[in-house]
């Protein structure tokens, strides 16, 4: 059994290097430029980092922490040859991640049954998809899994779960378009609990024209939801898609001003140079980065480890 675990366990960590490759060759380029003809790491090549962490989309506040633990490091040993810095680099990034005291795993509250994800995101962000991929992580464990399509105003956010639901082989509630968001997590969740569901994934609107009424909303599906089962939802997951950088960011903070969210995933990593955005959001927003999207396969949703997310953008191609 070990044994096959260890076959998995080395297939993710490749999936991880092959989706994390843009970011980090992009990384390197920008850093070798950096340092070249440089001996030890001084005010310029910190100056040049400093630009090369935002541009990877870092985030400003992140890259200051960063850069400011590298200087107090500096000052400490006095010489530090630019050949140390991507070592530095990775402990003060890796060192960010595990200070995040709200740091999470992929396991649910199996005491919760069933548990309750609700999921939230602009469209196009991958919510979809990061769901029928939960389920099919859930699926595997043995779990049973309850689908509610309460995205009720796109016709193809429910078509598109319903083919999840076939694919992955899990039921799915979903009622007539425009119907009542609330109403239809309202039907999941009964439907769940006379199923003996484990786990319950649903499905919500992903518009920001309005945050009053997006907060509104929310906090109705969770009151309907409540009335069946007293403590749901278990887990909010914010869904964001890596591929647009500092955006990512902004979404982070209208979602988090609007419901009290619990978890996030970051989609999209393995398109794009822009994968230092999940240690500016871990860090920033203190919410567990609980999945990463690092390719198109089912099993490409992964659990977030920042150990081994650092690795992997800090290796070297």
């Amino acid at each position: 059994m070990s044994w096959f675990k260890n076959i998995f366990k080395k297939e993710e960590k490749e999936t991880l290097d092959k989706g994390l490759e843009k970011s980090s060759q992009g990384f390197f380029e920008k850093m070798t430029k950096a340092v070249v003809g440089k001996s030890k790491v001084d005010d310029e090549v910190l100056d040049d980092l400093e630009e090369i962490l935002i541009a990877s989309d870092v985030g400003a506040s992140t890259t200051i922490k960063i850069i400011e633990k590298i200087e107090e490091r500096v000052a400490r040993d006095k010489y530090v040859g630019v050949n140390e810095l991507d070592k530095i680099l990775r402990e003060e990034i890796s060192g960010l991640l595990l200070e995040n005291p709200h740091r999470g795993t992929g396991n649910i509250d199996t005491s919760k049954k069933p548990y309750v994800i609700m999921v939230v995101g602009v469209n196009g962000v991958g919510k979809t998809t990061t769901i029928g991929k939960l389920a099919h992580q859930f699926t595997t464990e043995g779990k049973k899994v309850v689908l509610g399509a309460a995205d009720t105003f796109r016709a193809a956010a429910v078509d598109q779960l319903v083919i999840w639901s076939e694919r992955v082989g899990v039921p799915i509630v979903k009622q007539e378009m425009g119907s009542d968001p609330a109403s239809v997590a309202f039907d999941t969740v009964q439907s769940a609990v006379a199923q003996n569901a484990d786990v319950v994934i649903i499905d919500t609107a992903g518009r920001l024209h309005n945050k009053i009424n997006l907060m509104n909303e929310l906090s109705k599906i969770k009151r309907v939801m409540q009335k069946v089962i007293p403590d749901a939802p278990h887990e909010i997951l914010l869904v964001l898609d890596g591929s647009t950088g500092q955006n990512a960011f902004e979404q982070a903070k209208q979602f988090t001003a609007a419901t009290e969210v619990n978890a996030l995933a970051v989609t999209k990593l393995d398109g794009t140079a822009k994968g230092g955005v999940v240690i500016g959001i871990s860090d920033q927003f203190q919410i567990p980065v609980k999945y990463i999207g690092v390719g198109e396969k089912m099993q490409d949703l992964q659990l977030f480890n920042g150990t081994e997310f650092v690795d992997s953008f800090f290796k070297k191609r």
